[in-house]
């Protein structure tokens, strides 16, 4: 049997490819979980996706003569239930980072007992989170020491896809669930697809047309560049170990992986420190500012600041941001506004399709300079980085229409086109902060 979570896929599977190597027959099964239903963490958007990747994988299990078996409830409940039934040797996990999941693993092996034997597997990153330590036996704080043992580990072999898996007879394979069931509510209009097929499909399609120019392209805004394949690294529809193994050869390989490296250093710090979400990493006796109005500006991206109002309509329109615009969008919030990035962070985890614990957290602990930054006071100008990544606008007025007809880098600054000749009417905001007084407000507040 193999248990799964994260890990929707048949490429590049070593918990699945063990199984089929080891046994006749084969229950890849999923369990949707109860727990995570009542914590509200499954979202409208992440949902929608969850339900493309189920689909998919039962298709492609029964192109192998296999099938995807769904079940609801409490996985170990239900995987212990269905193993017994089958007559299972084995469970097979791929192992998490999260408190969440790593309680739940315990708790399988634990209440498996000597019923059946639970085996764990690596595959949610390119390297296990319990592989990569300082001299001294720690996690790393910091990245770049992170990247220069992480790029000497070892990898271990990308795992073939299986061609054939049976299942045995007479299991009852249950239905896929409605996505409207696992959480109410409407998605963001130009959701992505979800699944394996559409996945590779992506990349493949990316890999093509923009791996090359990555390094100098992944920041650009309007440009677009970016692979967009965060969505299925959460969902596990493809495996990072063989974006890592396949791309890294390819001319802009080397930046991509260190992008993937990233991904990995914040799973490792998660490894390490399980209430990321909820504790500060590095308390830096930061007070925070209990502003609703501003919250709420944000979060409607009614700020007037174009560079921010775009990155959030964004998110709200796609399920998905730009990683300069979320950088841009969350240095705001909590370094001009002043208010505590858990309220992003959970704003973000309601609309993201790619919203996990450990990068969603950690990066916004970055942005806050309250986690890995080396530079936790820095604070960012919207307007010199929209016109640094966005010159031309382009961004700006593709989620922000009623700008359309500002020319030019000027949309990134309607104020100033206030009183002119030429000033076209705007119905926008005016800027609910200025750059110069948020700086000197947030310097003062240092401790």
């Amino acid at each position: 049997m193999v248990l799964l979570n994260r890990d929707l896929r048949l490429h590049d599977h070593p918990a699945l490819a063990e199984a089929v190597r080891r046994a006749d027959s084969v229950v890849p099964l999923f369990v949707v979980d109860d727990a995570l239903l009542a914590s509200g963490f499954a979202v409208p958007n992440r949902a929608a996706f969850l339900g493309d990747c189920l689909s998919d994988l039962r298709s492609t299990l029964r192109e192998r003569g296999g099938d995807l078996v769904v079940r609801k409830g409490d996985p170990v409940t239900e995987a212990l239930r269905l193993a017994t039934q089958v007559d299972a040797e084995a469970v097979h996990v791929t192992a998490d980072v999260t408190g969440f999941a790593r309680r739940r693993e315990q708790r399988l092996t634990r209440e498996a007992a000597e019923r059946v034997e639970v085996v764990t597997f690596p595959g949610v990153s390119v390297v296990p989170a319990d592989e990569v330590f300082t001299g001294g036996g720690e996690h790393y704080k910091v990245f770049t020491p992170y990247w220069r043992a992480w790029a000497a580990h070892p990898w271990r072999t990308v795992e073939p896809e299986p061609d054939r898996i049976r299942l045995p007879d007479g299991v009852d394979v249950g239905d896929l669930p409605d996505p409207q069931a696992l959480a109410t509510g409407p998605t963001s209009p130009d959701l992505p697809r979800g699944g394996e097929t559409v996945a590779r499909e992506l990349l493949n399609r990316w890999a093509r047309t923009d791996l090359a120019g990555y390094d100098e392209g992944h920041d650009d805004l309007s440009g677009d560049r970016t692979s967009r394949i965060s969505p299925h690294l959460h969902f596990g529809t493809i495996s990072p170990l063989e974006l890592a193994d396949r791309l890294g050869p390819r001319p802009g390989g080397a930046a991509f992986v260190r992008q993937l490296c990233w991904r990995d250093f914040h799973h490792q710090t998660t490894f390490a420190f399980p209430a990321i979400a909820r504790d500060d990493l590095r308390d830096r006796g930061r007070d925070w500012v209990d502003d609703e109005d501003a919250f709420t500006a944000w979060a409607e991206a009614r700020t007037g600041l174009p560079i921010v109002d775009a990155g959030m309509r964004q998110l709200h329109q796609e399920g998905w941001m730009h990683n300069r615009a979320r950088l841009l969008t969350g240095s705001f919030l909590t370094k001009h506004l002043g208010i505590d990035w858990r309220r992003g962070a959970a704003h973000f985890l309601a609309w993201l399709v790619d919203g996990d614990i450990a990068n969603n957290s950690a990066n916004w602990q970055w942005v806050a300079g309250t986690g890995a930054d080396t530079r936790p006071n820095r604070i960012f100008n919207p307007v010199r980085q929209a016109h640094r990544f966005d010159p031309r606008g382009d961004y700006v007025r593709r989620y922000v229409p009623e700008l359309a007809d500002i020319a030019g880098g000027a949309v990134h600054e309607p104020w100033l086109l206030a009183g002119t000749l030429d000033a076209p009417a705007l119905d926008y905001p005016d800027r609910i902060v200025d750059h110069e007084i948020a700086a000197d407000r947030f310097r003062a507040s240092l401790p």
